[in-house]
């Protein structure tokens, strides 16, 4: 292996489709190796932004849906886009007040500059764990989604993540990250202790 950097080189681009989510591009390069190659990029407009719940008594809070991508209904983490412009910590407080109908009065950074799918996409992700959290936020509902709220232990969503039953990537890193940072004394201790207060 070479600790010599080459980069890609671009000949050439043309956009192929667009909406306000995304763009797709086509582009002729030659690839680190020398070689020519043509390559696809979806440019992801917004920001990916997620949020951990968690509440008094250790619970957390998946969101249930259809996902078109997939034609199958997926259990996630409250989640969802925000502009490139915007401080990831106001859209996570959208976020979780419209998929959810909560506020949180603690917030820390879980994931920050993720890349959830490097090969294909420049998507960019940004999650927090939340927690002190009130209920009766209220926020605007997209017309594209019907969702569905499931409170239950995190420890039973990390059973899920883990046993495959969650299968959203983005999901699994902020139950698997902060698993582990409450089992490595990395997270406040009173948060740390509710999070393993349900089998």
């Amino acid at each position: 292996m070479s600790d010599q950097r080459r980069k890609w080189i671009t000949l050439s681009s043309q956009t192929v489709f667009g909406n306000r989510w995304i763009e797709v591009k086509s582009y002729k390069t030659i690839a680190p190796t020398g070689a020519a190659a043509d390559y696809g990029l979806v440019h992801i407009r917004n920001l990916a932004i997620g949020v951990l719940p968690i509440d008094e008594s250790g619970h957390t809070y998946l969101v249930g849906q259809e996902r078109f991508a997939f034609d199958l209904y997926s259990w996630e983490l409250p989640e969802g886009g925000g502009p490139r412009d915007v401080p990831p910590l106001e859209t996570a407080k959208r976020e979780l007040a419209e998929e959810t109908g909560l506020s949180a009065r603690r917030w820390l950074p879980l994931l920050e500059d993720v890349h959830l799918s490097n090969s294909v996409t420049d998507e960019r992700a940004y999650a927090f764990l939340a927690w002190d959290l009130a209920s009766g936020a209220d926020g605007e509902k997209d017309s594209t989604e019907d969702l569905s709220l499931r409170r239950l232990p995190f420890q039973e969503a990390v059973k899920m993540a883990v046993s495959g039953e969650i299968t959203d990537a983005f999901s699994l890193m902020m139950l698997l990250k902060a698993d582990y940072l409450a089992r490595t004394g990395s997270l406040p201790e009173p948060l740390a202790r509710v999070m393993f207060s349900q089998p």
